[in-house]
């Protein structure tokens, strides 16, 4: 009986971590440093969009719930594609919006960061971009 109490009790003060939602398109933010230009990217799961000479494919997409510190991961690709040349691999795996430093695209014209992860099911796939 004392045991199932503190196993109650336990609970209480440390529930299990809410399940990560997962996104169906990543919502980047792209610089080009050439021309100043910053611009909104939504980028949906598995498809190969551009930017730039950027190709950029997000694999997946997560985002913690509500009721835990903001944070949006996403999982890319990204290959420099120029014409005449053969594609090259710039980076490969995670970015977090919260610390873009972490993981960064190191590219001499180009920048990409994650913002958001967007659910064609939510409200937030119908949001300004």
């Amino acid at each position: 009986m004392a045991g199932a109490i503190l196993v109650a009790v336990l609970a209480l003060l440390h529930p299990p971590p809410a399940l990560a939602v997962e996104g169906d398109s990543a919502l980047l933010q792209g610089l080009d440093k050439v021309t100043a230009r910053i611009s909104s990217i939504t980028a949906p799961l598995n498809v190969a969009v551009r930017f730039g000479t950027l190709e950029i494919v997000v694999h997946r997409c997560t985002k913690r719930p509500p009721e835990e510190t903001p944070e949006s991961a996403a999982l890319l690709e990204i290959h420099d594609v120029k014409p005449g040349e053969i594609r090259v691999l710039l980076f490969r795996g995670w970015m977090f919006a919260s610390s873009p430093a972490l993981s960064a695209l190191e590219h001499p014209v180009y920048d990409i960061w994650v913002k958001d992860c967007l659910n064609s099911s939510s409200s937030e796939a119908n949001g300004p971009r």
